[in-house]
């Protein structure tokens, strides 16, 4: 039955991931940055959203937004290294380093022409979509490899209210699927793989005070996903024994709601940004997975303990026109994790970080521009001790995060 739990603990860390990845404004591997301006900006970019993006970053700015019809069309590289642990697991030596990974992320945005006071968007984007695999055997145990991949469809709306004042709304359609595995010889082999599509919202108000100046606040709805997939395997640590299992079976996850309060002030050529965002968490408390076949459900069925924690995180961006042709731009952010020391695990061993970042826009006439940008995600050094943790780590995790590069073409018509 223990054995089972520490499977279903890594399977429950994949699942959760497969959900929370649209969210894009939290810790736990988030890919907030869907733009070349979101990510040379560390995603303090809400308030002063003034481009074919501000369709997903924040609709209401759709209002104000000067030209005819937008697009941005772009691609993210993204390199995640290795991270190293070195420390104990239940007494039992298991320094392990996780395998590099690497993805190619594209991503798509348009703002209508103007219709009288209101205004259209559309986003596609993959808000998320890591991995991580380990090779030694007590990391196979809980997290021998996960994957996931997910596409993001956000078509917004926004509403002139006055020259001051506009309003803007969206609906999310995300869908998610992804992979599990994990191994323990003569005790188990689990080969679990699900997919969800469902649907959110997202609200935003901006407000001018006076012409250089934007006020801004953005909301995305709290989502319950309901999952469902299959799972293949053996259970020799149960009786009666499986041989080989394939099984259907599912779990209900919520997506944490996010608010964030943007600020953004034009001082002559520079813009400064400063951002809070808010992530309920909380509402990650624990997972309970249901399998079909009553005997996987008795091993892997027990429900886990997650108890992730709200985050506060900090933003600000700065952006700068150097002339006619040339902006650049660079950001910070301080991201803290949500997941406290008692249910971090190998499948996800995240960790506090400073993101930092720089980018820059080239005009080539007056409706084409090309965009670069790059950002450094650094995690702490995280050390875990068991007692609190309820896994058996004690140990240092370090190295990690994640490099992320982009390009990118924008037409304004």
């Amino acid at each position: 039955m223990k054995r089972g739990k520490v499977l279903l603990s890594a399977a429950a860390a994949v699942t959760f991931l497969m959900t929370s990845c649209d969210v894009a404004e939290a810790a736990a591997y988030k890919i907030p940055e869907q733009s070349t301006r979101s990510m040379a900006l560390s995603a303090a970019y809400v308030a002063g959203a003034d481009s074919a993006d501000a369709s997903y970053f924040n609709p209401a700015n759709m209002s104000w937004i000067e030209g005819n019809a937008l697009i941005e069309a772009g691609l993210t590289y993204i390199h995640l290294p290795r991270v190293e642990f070195r420390g104990t697991v239940a007494g039992t030596p298991a320094d392990a380093d996780s395998k590099t990974e690497d993805f190619l992320l594209p991503y798509f945005h348009y703002v209508s022409p103007k219709i009288d006071k209101w205004r259209f968007g559309l986003s596609l984007v993959e808000p998320g979509g890591l991995s991580k695999k380990w090779y030694e055997t007590i990391q196979k145990m809980k997290a021998e490899e996960f994957s996931l991949k997910t596409i993001e469809l956000n078509p917004t709306i926004s509403y002139e209210i006055s020259p001051k004042l506009s309003i803007g709304a969206g609906v999310r359609g995300v869908y998610a699927d992804g992979k599990v595995k994990a191994y323990l010889a003569n005790a188990y082999a689990e080969n679990m793989t699900g997919d969800t599509f469902e649907y959110g919202y997202n609200l935003a108000i901006s407000y001018k005070p006076q012409p250089e100046t934007t006020l801004s606040a953005t909301y995305r709805s709290k989502v319950d996903l309901n999952l469902e997939g299959s799972s293949t395997g053996f259970i020799a640590v149960s009786s009666p024994q499986l041989p080989y299992y394939d099984t259907a079976g599912g779990v209900t996850v919520p997506l944490p709601a996010t608010l964030v309060l943007a600020a953004a002030h034009q001082f002559a050529d520079t813009r400064v940004e400063l951002l809070f965002e808010r992530t309920w968490w909380s509402a990650y408390e624990k997972l309970d997975f249901y399998f079909d076949d009553p005997t996987v459900d008795a091993v892997f069925g027990s429900p886990i303990d997650k108890k992730w924690s709200d985050t506060n995180t900090i933003r600000i961006g700065v952006t700068h026109k150097y002339d006619d042709k040339w902006t650049f731009m660079a950001g910070y952010a301080y991201d803290p994790t949500p997941i406290p020391e008692a249910t971090l695990g190998f499948e996800l061993p995240d960790a506090d970080a400073h993101v930092f970042s720089a980018g820059a826009l080239m005009k080539i006439d007056d409706s084409l521009e090309a965009g670069f940008s790059i950002l450094y995600d650094h995690k702490s050094e995280r050390n875990v001790q068991s007692p609190p943790n309820e896994n058996g780590i004690n140990g240092t995790f370090s190295k990690g995060g994640a490099i992320l590069t982009n390009i990118s073409i924008g037409y304004r018509f």
